[in-house]
């Protein structure tokens, strides 16, 4: 076990049989020396018996997980129930209502100044639930597209009557430096190597257009209290890259972009599921864990409040970053 936690012998709780793994390099600095961080199992989904180890480049200190599953077990560790591919009204209730207010203002604010035609792009789009928000309550004028590689969730996004490129950005019909703004919403931590994926995304923005990345944040209170098992912004074994501020400039700048501002979001959800990840691990019962999901308001509306404390320090569980490609 990582560090707080015993070594005791358990019997494998995950479906199947094991991941074909395999071992990568810090995607910031290469083959290099690395520190264990943290052990844990796929608490949300169960998909494999497997433990999962997450490491930090004592280099450059990017968080990673070494090893991570190949590639061909995406359509595995992403199972069909998985929350992106269907985060709708019918199934969240309340949660959607109040996520689809608060995420509709941000978006718009992000996009603030862009011209009536500019181009959106949406890069890990999922079931198109951003895109959809900014064709609803953006400019009419705006063209708003999207990039998921997962077929499932391409086709959720597609019902909802949105233009939605099934592939990887690099395979994408996207002409270079077209685009006027770049999303990647909770998207870097899932791909293989994000600095390859933000040189992608330079070469089809415009000059001076921007990006706007939020991820999990391993410099927030929630990550310092559970990063040595349960953290619920580890998600193993989905999450492959993990940032604070510096890793975060350190990578937009080595896909060439320019770092135009970092700061935090308010976001319950790390709270709630590293709450819920180690009730699990203790064997809790299911009413006491049973809330402690994307469907709980009532622990979303808690962790809200706690972490928008935080906030007012500037350390919120989800890191904002803007960036730039250089020109006019």
């Amino acid at each position: 076990m990582a560090r707080g936690w015993r070594t005791v012998a358990r019997r494998p709780r995950g479906r199947g049989a094991p991941l074909r793994l395999e071992s990568v390099p810090c995607d910031l600095c290469g083959p290099t020396i690395v520190e264990p961080l943290a052990v844990g199992e796929d608490f949300e989904y169960w998909t494999s018996p497997d433990a999962f180890l997450a490491v930090r480049c004592t280099t450059c200190g990017l968080v990673y997980l070494d090893p991570r599953p190949t590639v061909e077990e995406l359509d595995r560790i992403y199972p069909p129930e998985y929350h992106a591919f269907d985060f709708s009204e019918e199934r969240f209730g309340l949660v959607y209502k109040v996520r689809e207010r608060l995420e509709a203002r941000r978006v718009l604010r992000w996009a603030g100044g862009l011209s009536d035609d500019a181009v959106i792009l949406d890069v890990g789009c999922g079931d198109g639930f951003h895109l959809d928000l900014l064709r609803r309550y953006g400019r009419g004028t705006w063209t708003v597209q999207g990039v998921e590689p997962d077929a499932r969730a391409a086709s959720a996004a597609r019902a909802r009557g949105l233009v939605v490129h099934d592939t990887v950005l690099a395979d994408a019909d996207i002409d270079p430096g077209s685009v006027d703004l770049a999303f990647l919403i909770q998207t870097i931590e899932h791909v293989p190597s994000p600095v390859e994926l933000l040189q992608q995304v330079h070469d089809v923005l415009a000059p001076g257009g921007r990006l706007v990345v939020v991820t999990d944040n391993v410099g927030s209170p929630d990550f310092r209290i559970f990063r040595s098992r349960h953290w619920g912004g580890y998600h193993f074994p989905r999450h492959w890259h993990l940032y604070d501020r510096t890793t975060l400039a350190a990578t937009a700048e080595a896909g060439g972009l320019e770092v135009e501002s970092i700061g935090t979001v308010v976001s319950p959800v790390n709270w709630v599921y590293s709450l819920r990840n180690m009730l699990v691990d203790l064997r809790a019962p299911e009413w006491a864990i049973r809330p402690l999901s994307l469907e709980g308001s009532v622990a979303l509306a808690a962790g809200t409040v706690l972490d928008s404390a935080f906030q007012l320090a500037g350390r919120g569980a989800l890191l904002r970053g803007v960036f730039r490609r250089p020109g006019s």
